[in-house]
């Protein structure tokens, strides 16, 4: 029966067309339109979801890693204050401002005391830096390498903590005539510049930043 309206309907005028014909060519119209909203519209609505959805997992995931440092933060700083009370420690443990004049003496005769012929021992002034402040000591002395191995032996010795580093160092041969206590043959010469180190208290610290402020 429906079959016989559709073939007998003019579908060039469908309002005299049979109702059963204009209502199944108004759902077929109807289905047609959904399908083609869905591909305009629902799928690309779907591709941008989709991209949320990804771009949802990965601030998921930041967030879980920025909770866990959060999580450990209190124990990263702890770790910090003590490494830094450890760091304040040692330095106490270098030569005070009131100390380091004599250290310097002291440095000077183990030199001595080794058999080294000192011939340039001149501290230079201080650098300061956060807590603690460096004093480069202009150096020529002439020795065999027992003789500098027991001065660096001495140095080590020395009651407070003494740290020498060497800068533009250099160590040759002595000449003939070189030594002032005779012969100077299979002696060397060490020449350059070293830097010693003492500790700043909080006070000489609070004093240079209040100078230096403006």
């Amino acid at each position: 029966m429906i079959l016989d309206d559709f073939r007998g309907a003019d579908f060039s005028d469908l309002g005299s067309a049979p109702r059963t014909v204009r209502y199944s060519v108004l759902a077929a119209a109807l289905v047609l339109i959904l399908v083609a909203d869905y591909f305009l519209l629902i799928s690309d609505k779907r591709d941008q979801l989709d991209r949320l959805g990804k771009q949802e997992l990965q601030l998921m995931a930041d967030f879980e890693a920025k909770q866990q440092k959060a999580a450990n933060l209190e124990a990263y700083e702890q770790q910090l204050a003590d490494m830094q009370e450890l760091l304040e420690t040692m330095f106490r443990q270098l030569p005070s401002k009131t100390e380091m004049d004599k250290l310097l003496v002291d440095v000077s005769q183990t030199a001595l005391a080794a058999g080294i012929d000192v011939q340039l021992f001149e501290p230079q002034g201080e650098e300061f830096h956060d807590f603690y402040a460096e004093r480069p000591i202009s150096i020529r002395m002439l020795g065999d390498y027992h003789q500098f191995g027991e001065f660096v032996s001495g140095v080590a010795a020395l009651p407070r903590v003494v740290i020498l580093t060497m800068h533009d160092i250099s160590l040759t041969r002595a000449k003939a005539n070189q030594s002032r206590f005779g012969d100077s043959e299979g002696r060397l010469v060490l020449e350059g510049q070293v830097k010693t180190y003492r500790y700043a208290d909080e006070e000489e610290v609070a004093q240079r930043a209040a100078e230096q402020a403006p």
